[in-house]
Parts: C-alpha cells; sequence; structure tokens
C-alpha cells in the first residue's frame, strides 16, 4: 500500500461533496469539452459475441498519430460510456496517443434494445468476449484496461481471467472497485439514504425500459419496480439468473476473500478511505497480494477525486499514468 499524493481541496474534503460532483451535470459539461479538446475520430460499435449477445461501445482513436495502446474503459453500474468520468479519462488517454474503447455493459447507454435478457453483474463472460473482440480489431496494440466502481470489479475479473480467455491484457487499474457486493448493499442500506434512493432510481428506470420493449419476456408489475434495493436484487436474482438465492449472487461477481491473490498479470487500485460506498475493510488484505498494488487517499469519496473547481479529477489522471507507466 502506498500513501496517495492527491490533495483534497480544503472545501471538498466532505466525501459526499465529492461523490455528488463527480456525478453532476456541470462535471458531465467538463468531460464533453475534454473530450472535444482531444483531437480523436469517435465511432460507435456494435460487437456481436457468442450466443448472439450484443454489446455497444465507441471507439476512440487518436488523429495524426500511431496509438502506443489499446485501452478498455468500463463504467460503474447505471453509468455508460458517455459518463464524465469516462469521457475525462478518454480524453486523458487520447492526448497521451492511446487507442480507447468504452465499453457499455448490457442494458446501459441506452442499449436495451440489444439483448432480451436483463444485465446483472455476474455477465463477465460477455465482457471477456467484448474484450476478445476489441483486442482482435486492433492486434498490433498492447491491451490494457480499467474501470471504475462496478467497472473496476469487472477490469479486475477481466484480469483474472484473461490468460485462460488468450487475452492479450497486460495490466489494469480500478478507481474505487467493488470488492465485496454484500458488504456494498450494507453500506448503503445503513449509510446516508441518497446512494441507495440513486441506484433504486436509475435501476427501476432500466427495468420499466426493458419491459416496454421486451412486454413477452418481462411481464412483472410495478408492484415489483417499487420494491427497495435489497428485496428488488433478490427478485432479479430468483427470477433472472441461475443462483438459488442472493447471497449465492453476490457471491459470483466478489473478489474478496483472497480471490485477487490468483491474478497472473499486474493491477493497480485507487481508493478513498471515504468512500461512503464501497466498504474500505477489505482494500488492506489485497494490499498485500503479489500483483495488487494499492493506492490509499485520505479523501476522494466514491469515484470522485476533485482537484479544484473546474472538476477535473485526480482520478482520470491516474489512470492515464498508471497504464502508460505499465506500457515502459
Amino acid at each position: 500500500m502506498t500513501p496517495s499524493p492527491y490533495v483534497c481541496p480544503r472545501w471538498l474534503r466532505n466525501p459526499h461533496a465529492q461523490s455528488l460532483l463527480a456525478s453532476s451535470p456541470l462535471r458531465s459539461a467538463r468531460g464533453r469539452v475534454r473530450l472535444r479538446q482531444a483531437r480523436a475520430q469517435h465511432r460507435p460499435m456494435l460487437l456481436t459475441l457468442r450466443s448472439n449477445v450484443r454489446l455497444q461501445g465507441i471507439a476512440s482513436l487518436p488523429m495524426h498519430t500511431t496509438p502506443r495502446a489499446l485501452v478498455l474503459l468500463l463504467h460503474g453500474w447505471e453509468g455508460s460510456a458517455e459518463s464524465s468520468y469516462m469521457r475525462l479519462t478518454a480524453a486523458r488517454l487520447l492526448h497521451a496517443g492511446c487507442a480507447v474503447f468504452r465499453l457499455n455493459f448490457r442494458d446501459h447507454g441506452g442499449s436495451h434494445h440489444l439483448n432480451q435478457g436483463l444485465f446483472h453483474s455476474n455477465r463477465i463472460d460477455e465482457v471477456v468476449d467484448a474484450a476478445g473482440v476489441i483486442a482482435q480489431q486492433w492486434p498490433d496494440l498492447p491491451l490494457l484496461a480499467a474501470g471504475y466502481s462496478l467497472g473496476g470489479n469487472f477490469a479486475l475479473r477481466l484480469a483474472l481471467r484473461a490468460p485462460a480467455a488468450g487475452l492479450p491484457l497486460r495490466h489494469v487499474a480500478a478507481v474505487c472497485p467493488l470488492l465485496d457486493p454484500a458488504g456494498a448493499m450494507e453500506q448503503m442500506e445503513t449509510g446516508p439514504a441518497i446512494y441507495l434512493h440513486y441506484f433504486e432510481r436509475k435501476w427501476r428506470q432500466s427495468l420499466a425500459r426493458k419491459r416496454a420493449l421486451f412486454p413477452q419476456a418481462h411481464r412483472f408489475g410495478n408492484d415489483v419496480l417499487q420494491l427497495p434495493m435489497r428485496a428488488l436484487t433478490d427478485w432479479m436474482v430468483r427470477n433472472n439468473t441461475d443462483f438459488a438465492d442472493l447471497e449465492a449472487y453476490f457471491d459470483g461477481y466478489s473478489i474478496a476473500c483472497g480471490r485477487l491473490q490468483d491474478l497472473q498479470l499486474p493491477a493497480d487500485v485507487l481508493m478513498a478511505a471515504d468512500d461512503p460506498v464501497i466498504p474500505l475493510a477489505e482494500f488492506h488484505r489485497i494490499a498485500a497480494y503479489s500483483q495488487v498494488t494499492l493506492e490509499l487517499a485520505n479523501h476522494g469519496g466514491h469515484c470522485g477525486f476533485i482537484e479544484s473547481a473546474s472538476l477535473d479529477g485526480y482520478a482520470e489522471r491516474w489512470v492515464a499514468q498508471t497504464l502508460l507507466a505499465a506500457l515502459a
């Protein structure tokens, strides 16, 4: 474990201020500006994977230069390829001469119509498949990956699976990654209600959209959409997955309890000690693993790490610097 050089402005040392500003409209606008300033070509791509799964993403290539590497970026739950942190990170990487692919998970970024089945957090196989297809598009470029929150969880599981899948992944970086899903659920239930309410609202909207697109497959009523988070997740698990119960479902995508000891490639992790969504305890354990480098900041909230009134963030700069250092 190494202490972070991130210096949090005094007026932003409240973790809720950091977390809420990170997903604010002001920061979204900043992301759009930064991405426009990066001289790059952006192309939406539709990926057709095994079992006719289709995922969508955005490929961005720097103009007038040969890319140094290809970076796969993974967003958090109910985020998208167009989330502010995804745009800001992509802009940093493009300025550094990297190609970037921002992948939308199933049912994210307006992609609900592409697949009948619902998104859930154990759908790692299709993300591994997508990474393979993306790598084949640019076979001469070193492949790197980074993710935020649930996307950080997916990035670390991608690293665990890469050798067996024959995926030429070299290095991953994860910002405030979800390690222990059951612990995160408990922390949201006992912490400030704003986070639980935010995810409940976004997920209910997503499920309602899915039902409208596939009414014959998804016949649930509005009573289901009014369930609180734990009960709604339990309903989803029992009706839309092969897991017996909520505990088995959480365990399916957990990377706590020593699972990251099996990593065969390097992983860098940035975490804030005051994260109000992700429990800190497990991070002290993973810091001892041979392939994990943990940088712990005193402040930053959940995927915030905002540095100034401009709303630029340390996390996006950290991802770019970490991955570029890995190339060296």
